[in-house]
């Protein structure tokens, strides 16, 4: 027995230093960064935007990066548990999942007009003859998706507080879907995302139907804006050296202050900029999930 340990102790120091080894890999050609998209738009869009980027950071950090763009965010947020995902920018629930579940960890945030964080808004027909929250009792209301911070679970904690009975609700998936079943007379009200109006515009979810519908914001007007809901997070996997955490942000902030970094987030996201965040910034987001007593894995199913 005593001659076995040597060898066996030679073994596992061995295989310990093939384990550092192979995290050490991280970047190399072979084990490149591996960035993922959550969708916002159509993937070619995302892809087509992102080659300079990967170029720009592979430059900066002395990395390789490869990027992704899974169908949803459940399959990011899936990808840090497979390691198949080192960073992401993701939408805040994902993020949230992602950091219960694998201990993902938000270390940038989105800026939109100069602002971290958006909100969620209640809106109504004009000719609904709605105008406080109580009027909606009965009435038939749309909100986007059942995983979405505006366009559901702000506006739920709203009836919830206010003891509010909506009639017949559904899910329109999409914001714009809302906006428009609102405008048809389709629904009474909706819930959408909301941002104040900028450039002497409106920038809330009106803005996406205004071509196909250039009197919506005479047609549809908001009743009530929900809390403040922090911006997107750009996300690092647990276990990610520091260091390496420490270039990736660098470069990313970096990137973000050029021109050219502007237009191709502007593309993706609709961001103009980026900062520090930390996982506490989405505790009032998962507050209000606490307060709708929303069961985050039913959600995923």
């Amino acid at each position: 027995m005593k001659i076995l340990k040597r060898p066996l102790i030679g073994l596992l120091l061995g295989l310990v230093c093939l384990s550092a080894f192979a995290e050490d890999k991280l970047g190399s050609r072979e084990n490149p960064v591996k960035i993922f998209f959550t969708p916002s738009v159509d993937s070619n869009t995302i892809t087509t935007n992102s080659v300079g980027f990967l170029k720009f950071m592979e430059k900066e950090t002395g990395y390789f990066f490869k990027s992704g763009v899974p169908s949803n965010y459940v399959a990011v947020v899936e990808a840090f548990g497979s390691n198949r995902a080192d960073v992401a920018v993701m939408n805040s629930f994902g993020y949230l999942l992602a950091n219960s579940k694998y201990g993902a960890e938000a270390k940038l945030k989105a800026l939109r007009h100069g602002k971290d964080y958006y909100a969620g808004a209640i809106y109504v027909s004009e000719k609904s003859g709605i105008k406080t929250l109580k009027d909606l009792n009965g009435k038939k209301f749309a909100f986007t998706d059942s995983s979405s911070t505006s366009g559901y679970l702000y506006p739920l904690k709203i009836f919830k507080d206010e003891n509010i009975k909506l009639g017949n609700t559904m899910f329109a998936i999409k914001h714009d879907n809302v906006i428009t079943m609102i405008y048809q007379g389709q629904v009474d009200a909706g819930a959408a995302f909301y941002s104040d109006a900028f450039g002497g515009s409106i920038k809330d979810a009106r803005e996406r139907v205004l071509t196909q519908f250039p009197d919506v914001e005479k047609k549809v007007k908001v009743l009530k804006i929900t809390d403040k809901i922090p911006n997107d997070p750009f996300v690092f996997r647990k276990g990610i050296a520091p260091e390496m955490s420490a270039k990736i942000i660098n470069a990313l902030v970096k990137y973000l202050g050029t021109e050219e970094g502007k237009t191709v987030f502007k593309n993706i996201y609709a961001i103009d900029g980026i900062v520090p965040a930390s996982n506490k910034d989405y505790d009032s987001l998962r507050a209000v999930i606490k307060a709708t007593g929303v069961n985050l894995g039913e959600l995923v199913k």
